[in-house]
Order: C-alpha cells, then sequence, then structure tokens
C-alpha cells in the first residue's frame, strides 16, 4: 500500500496504458474475423477508403487551426504581467494544446478504423447467428471507447506527471502548481477544438448523404434505404463512420478530459493534509477516472445474449450497469484512502464521505439521463408509438408528434440534473458538482462501446443489403441498427448531461481565477450577455442544419442525374458513381463546419476583453442553459422519429389496420426521419461540445481579463467625547442629569 501511495502519480498513466493495451487485443480479434466474400469486401472498402480520405481532408484544413492557434497560445504564454498583475502561464501551453488536439483526432481516427473493420465482419457474423453478429460489433465499439479512455488518461495523467517536473512544483499552494494547471488547460482546449470540427464536419457530411440518398432513392426511385444502386449510398455509409463514430469519438475525448481538469483546477484550491503532499482532492478524479476503464473493461464480459430471440438492449445495459455499480462500490474506498476527514473550498467545508456521496449523485444522474432517453427514443415505447399512430393522417402530423416527443423529453432530465447540481452542491459545494461530473464519465469507455456499436450496426445493415445476402441477415442487422438507434440516444444524452455538470466546474473555476465573486444580472450588460448567450445555440444549430440542408440539395442533384444519365443502374448493369457523391459529402462538411466553430472559439474572447468577465460569465450562463435544452430536445426528437420509421419495417398497427414499407404512413415517417437526421447527429450532439468549448476558452482567457482589488491600508482615528450634566435642588440632590455623547471620525 506504501508503495502505492508513493507512486499514484505514476499509477495513473498506467491505467491509460492498460485501457489502450486492450484494446490493441481486441482489435487484433476484430481483424481476425471473417471479413465474407469478395463483394462484401469490396463494398466494405469503398466505405473505408472514404472515411479515410474524409479524415485526411479534414485533418489537412484542421492542421492550419492548429498552427496558427498554437502560436497565439505561445505568445500568450510570454506575457508575464498585466498592469501590474503576475500571469501564471507558460509558452507550453501551446505544446500541451497541440498535443490534445492530435490525441483527440487520434481517438476519432481509432474509433472509425475499428468500425470500418467491424462492419464488414458483423455482416458475415450475422450470417450465422444474432449472439455471433452482436459480439463482434460490440467488441468493434470496444475498442474505440477503450481507445478514448485510455488516451485520455494517458495523456493528461503523463502531462500533469511532466508539467510537476518543468514547473518544480513543490507545494499545492504556489504559483508553480497553478502554472501547471492552467498549462494543462491548453490540452483541453486542444482536444474540445478538434472535437467541435470532428461532430460538426462528420454530422454534416453523414446527414448530406443520408438526405440525399433517401429523398431520391426510397421516396423517389422507391428502392431500399442501403440499395446498391443508389449512388448515395456508400457516401452514407461512410458519414455513419464520419460522424457517429470519429465525431463521437473526439466528442467524449474533449468530455472525459474538460471533465476531469476543471475538478482539478477546483481541487487546486483545497488545501489539505494528506498522504499525497495536499495533493488528494487535485488526483481523485483522474484516479476514478482511470479505474473506471478497468470497471468498464469488466463490464464488456456481461455483453452477450443466448439466441435469436434474447434481447439486445438488455444485454447492453447489464455491461453498462455493472460498470456503474463497480464503480460506485469502488469509489467509497478510493474516497476514504485518499481523502483526508475535512476539506474546505471557498468557504464551504465538507467530508470525504460528502465527497463519495457526490460522486454517486454523478452515476445516478448519468443512469436516470440514459433510461429516460432510452424511454422516449425506444422502439415499442409511448413517444414512438405516439408519432407512428400520427403518421396515419400524413407528413405534418408526423412532423408535429416529433417536435412535441422532443420537447417533452426536455422536462425529467433538466429537472433530474437540476436536483443533481442542488444535490451533489450540498453535499461538497462546487468540487461536490465538479466530482459527480467526473462519477458520471468514469465509465465513458463502456458508455462509447455502447454508442459505436450502433454505427457498426447500422454499416454491417447496409453491407447486407448492398451484398443482396439473404433476408435473414438483414433481419439480424436491422435488430442490431434498432437497439443502436437508442443506444446512440441515450449516449448522447449522457454526454449532454456530463457537459451540463462539466460547464458550472468549469465556470466555478473560471469565477476563481478571473476575480469575480457573483454574476450580477441585475446589471445591464450582465443581462445583456446572457441573452446573447442564450441566442447562440440557436444560431450554431441553424448554421448546422443549413449546411445540411445546402449539402442535401447538392446530393439529390447528383443522384438524379446519375439515375437519368446512366440508365443501367437500376437494372444493375452499371455501376453508380459512388466517388462523386462522397466528394459531395466532403466538400460540403469541410467547407460549412467554420463558421459554426468559430462562433465558439472568438465569442467568448471577444466579449471577454470588451466587457470584462462578468459580461462573459453571463454569456456562459446562457450558452450552458439553452444549449442543454436544444441539446435534449434535437437529440431525442431525432431519435425518436428514426426509430418510429424502422418500426413500419416490422410492420406496425393503426387504428386496427396493419402498415409496412412502402405505405403512407411509412412515407410520412420517412420524412419526420429525414428532418430529424441533421437534429440528432449534427447540430444536437454538437451542444454538448459547443458549451464546454466556450467555458474552456473563458477559462483559458481568464487571468488576462481578471478583476484584480487593489487592497489599501488607511489609519482611523477615532475621538469621543462624553458630556454630564446635572442640576441639583437646594439640599444638592440630584435632579436632572444629561449624556451628551459625541463621536468624530478622521481617516487618514
Amino acid at each position: 500500500m506504501n508503495f502505492l501511495q508513493n507512486n499514484l502519480l505514476y499509477f495513473i498513466p498506467a491505467l491509460g496504458l492498460v485501457g489502450i493495451i486492450v484494446m490493441m487485443i481486441k482489435s487484433a480479434w476484430v481483424n481476425k474475423q471473417d471479413p465474407g466474400d469478395t463483394k462484401m469486401q469490396e463494398l466494405a472498402g469503398y466505405i473505408a477508403d472514404g472515411a479515410m480520405a474524409f479524415l485526411k481532408a479534414e485533418w489537412k484544413v484542421l492542421s492550419i487551426f492548429v498552427v496558427f492557434t498554437a502560436a497565439l497560445l505561445a505568445y500568450s504564454g510570454t506575457i508575464t504581467e498585466i498592469n501590474g498583475v503576475p500571469m501564471h502561464s507558460s509558452w507550453i501551453i501551446s505544446i500541451s494544446f497541440i498535443i490534445g488536439a492530435v490525441l483527440s483526432a487520434s481517438a476519432g481516427y481509432i474509433g472509425m478504423k475499428s468500425a470500418t473493420k467491424a462492419n464488414v465482419r458483423t455482416t458475415q457474423a450475422a450470417r450465422t447467428s444474432l449472439k455471433q453478429a452482436l459480439k463482434v460489433s460490440f467488441t468493434g465499439g470496444t475498442v474505440m471507447g477503450l481507445g478514448v479512455a485510455g488516451l485520455a488518461i494517458l495523456g493528461l495523467g503523463g502531462l500533469f506527471i511532466v508539467f510537476l517536473q518543468i514547473f518544480h512544483v513543490t507545494n499545492v499552494d504556489s504559483t508553480e502548481m497553478r502554472t501547471a494547471i492552467e498549462v494543462l488547460t491548453g490540452f483541453s482546449l486542444g482536444a474540445e477544438s478538434i472535437a467541435l470540427f470532428a461532430r460538426v464536419g462528420g454530422g454534416i457530411y453523414t446527414k448530406a448523404a443520408d438526405v440525399g440518398a433517401d429523398l431520391v432513392g426510397k421516396v423517389e426511385a422507391g428502392i431500399p434505404e442501403d440499395d446498391v444502386r443508389n449512388p448515395a449510398t456508400i457516401a452514407d455509409n461512410v458519414g455513419d463512420n464520419v460522424g457517429d463514430v470519429a465525431g463521437m469519438g473526439a466528442d467524449l475525448f474533449g468530455s472525459y478530459v474538460a471533465t476531469i481538469l476543471a475538478t482539478m483546477v477546483l481541487g487546486q484550491e483545497i488545501k489539505v493534509t494528506d498522504k499525497f503532499g495536499g495533493m488528494s482532492p487535485i488526483l481523485l478524479p483522474m484516479v476514478i477516472c482511470g479505474l473506471g476503464i478497468i470497471f468498464s473493461i469488466i463490464g464488456t464480459w456481461f455483453v452477450t445474449i443466448k439466441d435469436e430471440k434474447s434481447n439486445v438492449q438488455n444485454a447492453l445495459n447489464l455491461g453498462n450497469w455493472s460498470s456503474i455499480l463497480i464503480t460506485a462500490v469502488s469509489s467509497f474506498f478510493i474516497v476514504k484512502w485518499m481523502l483526508p476527514e475535512t476539506l474546505n473550498l471557498r468557504g464551504y467545508e465538507f467530508s470525504s464521505m460528502n465527497v463519495f456521496y457526490a460522486i454517486i449523485v454523478g452515476l445516478v444522474v448519468g443512469t436516470i439521463m440514459s433510461l429516460v432517453t432510452e424511454y422516449f427514443t425506444a422502439m415499442g415505447k409511448g413517444p414512438v408509438n405516439s408519432i407512428i399512430q400520427q403518421s396515419s393522417t400524413g407528413h405534418a402530423t408526423n412532423i408535429i408528434a416529433g417536435l412535441s416527443v422532443g420537447m417533452k423529453s426536455t422536462v425529467i432530465p433538466i429537472l433530474v440534473l437540476a436536483g443533481g447540481i442542488m444535490t451533489s452542491y450540498h453535499f461538497a459545494g462546487l468540487y461536490g458538482v465538479a466530482i459527480a461530473a467526473a462519477g458520471m464519465m468514469a465509465t465513458t469507455a463502456m458508455q462509447l462501446a455502447i454508442d459505436a456499436f450502433g454505427p457498426i450496426a447500422d454499416n454491417a445493415g447496409g453491407i447486407a443489403e448492398m451484398s443482396q445476402l439473404p433476408p435473414e441477415v438483414r433481419e439480424r442487422t436491422d435488430n442490431l441498427d434498432a437497439v443502436g438507434n437508442t443506444t446512440a440516444a441515450t449516449g448522447k444524452g449522457f454526454a449532454i448531461a456530463s457537459a451540463a455538470l462539466t460547464s458550472l466546474a468549469l465556470f466555478a473555476a473560471f469565477v476563481g481565477i478571473a476575480g469575480i465573486t457573483a454574476i450580477d444580472i441585475y446589471k445591464a450588460p450582465v443581462l445583456a450577455g446572457l441573452f446573447v448567450g442564450g441566442m447562440i445555440p440557436f444560431i450554431f444549430s441553424a448554421l448546422c442544419i443549413q449546411a445540411v440542408g445546402k449539402a442535401a440539395m447538392d446530393m439529390v442533384q447528383e443522384v438524379r442525374r446519375q439515375f437519368r444519365e446512366i440508365p443501367g443502374i437500376m437494372t444493375y448493369e452499371a455501376k453508380p458513381e459512388y466517388e462523386k457523391c462522397v466528394a459531395i459529402s466532403t466538400k460540403a462538411s469541410l467547407r460549412e463546419m467554420m463558421m459554426p466553430g468559430a462562433i465558439a472559439l472568438i465569442t467568448p474572447v471577444i466579449i471577454g476583453f470588451t466587457f470584462g468577465p462578468e459580461v462573459l460569465g453571463g454569456l456562459l450562463a446562457g450558452v450552458t442553459v439553452t444549449g442543454v435544452l436544444m441539446g435534449i430536445f434535437q437529440s431525442n426528437a431525432g431519435g425518436a422519429w428514426d426509430n418510429a420509421k424502422k418500426s413500419f419495417e416490422q410492420g406496425v398497427m393503426i387504428n386496427g389496420e396493419m402498415f409496412y414499407k412502402k405505405s403512407e404512413p411509412h412515407k410520412a415517417s420517412v420524412t419526420g426521419d429525414t428532418v430529424g437526421d441533421p437534429f440528432k447527429d449534427t447540430s444536437g450532439p454538437s451542444m454538448n461540445i459547443l458549451i464546454k468549448l466556450m467555458s474552456i476558452v473563458s477559462l483559458v482567457i481568464a487571468p488576462y481579463i481578471a478583476v484584480k482589488a487593489v487592497a489599501t491600508v488607511q489609519k482611523v482615528e477615532v475621538h469621543k467625547e462624553i458630556k454630564i450634566q446635572q442640576k441639583t435642588n437646594q439640599l444638592g440632590k440630584v435632579i436632572l442629569s444629561t449624556f451628551i455623547n459625541t463621536t468624530n471620525t478622521l481617516k487618514n
């Protein structure tokens, strides 16, 4: 135990390394599985090549951004003081930023590479059994989950060790420690910046292809969704990888890092006497999340089914809940071992047990958010059934029903979030809110494995359709895909919930560094900032949805042209020009992702340096509130629309009559799904990155816009004079007394 106590700092990146080693083992297992016949491998090759081509093109654009931003950060790190106030930064923050950006991009790449290997192997496995198909697809998702969490813990823990040495940190309560953590924020900024562009760019790509393929292929030509004759079908399947896999990988990598960092920043303010040189509040979030990787690995062992009739969703839930339960139990022993009995942050005193309770609150909030999201988006549940029923009266009523479901789905999550914030704060103050978010993110590896399983299953179904495999193969992949739609929605709900708690922790850290004690909305500039912040998620969403619409129009025109000018496509006598559709999605996504990204990065800088930290605080409050609401609404509405459409593939009963694919209600559900696509896969999931990224940018610039109170010493002199007047009678007895009390204060 003494060895572990003395070397805990080095134990943290070792946990990340374990995750990466297990990831490599599982990746090797996936690669050994049968990839199917030549035609299947050819189609999978098109998808893999298209995904890799997009990532290379995206990286070229983002490399320019990374170099430019790193140069600005390096310059800012050379500023030693502002208005006589010393700065605690260094040019090394630029290196930290670059490493964060590279690892975030690598996390997305690992996921995409795994998914493009697992998709065709899942298709082949589905030719034998549903059990084997689930095993291959989920293992492929596990590769991404472990890769993301492993890289995050290895990178964050490793850099922290390096910075402690570079800046010669000997005391927690020192300028050197503040410098080390300030420089470490660059790592989070790099991770979240790449995550935003990857998520928005990938979302635009996948939905431009998906909408174009649906509108012309399913609605106009009357061919199946993933028919090999559809020119946009390869681009559609590529999009599943670059958006739902690479984008989600970078997204959760950024969330993971930001959550841990926010807790570390607040932990540095807590002065304790412990067995770790006063560093236990700083190390605790890294230890919990690092061990969460191990617990997630254990949780994956429970994801299995017996036969064709088994419930895939229940298997995934069992794995998820197992990892959460193990994390909850182990957190008790970790907290009791690491933290002293009492702690104090900004005058709020709490015990180590209260920190444990806050972690449990975070786990409970994450679990409830997942369950609520599952209810609102899963097939067979009331919300999705309501959309199905209203599809019978046309396209408009389908849209109305979906919007209603999405809006109603915000109520319980927001109440749960509000309760979680208040409860975690009650237990351990602002540190409690931050550690609750860290507890929620501890099982990120498992959450991502479940999330990435969905796009792999979706691709597997597409390859089965394009390869014209027997119907039972597509039935198995559709079973997995329908569950994947729900797991994708729950994953987005989980990400949004963690973003809300993380943003509050980042906000608290920003307030401390910026030197302000409160955000007074009674002040007109602050109230104006609040309104502007509330508007940003709307313009951000509008730009994302507009980008999908514009790119989808180009895709529709191209697919129509090919059907018109290459008549042999419909009779299988000619091969569609898949590469032209891939190029349309690639160019559109790279072009259109720049403006939303610029809004998130530049707005805090302009507001902060123009109006000061308090107005910037108002801006962040507005962004966080509307961003969380918009994210939940759009993700859940899109997921519900998608599963309403998929329900028709199995047959649904409306007013006593059965309806299937190609029926009029099904066509209405296709319209709803098309509207919901950019909601659930582009703008909705980008909301959590938007609110975190703006908070991190604000945290980075906080020292440069900080309000510093100048203390003055005054001598105060007090003069006090007391007069007593008395009247006496003839016998000398006092009959009246008057007291006069005079005070004169002189200030020098």
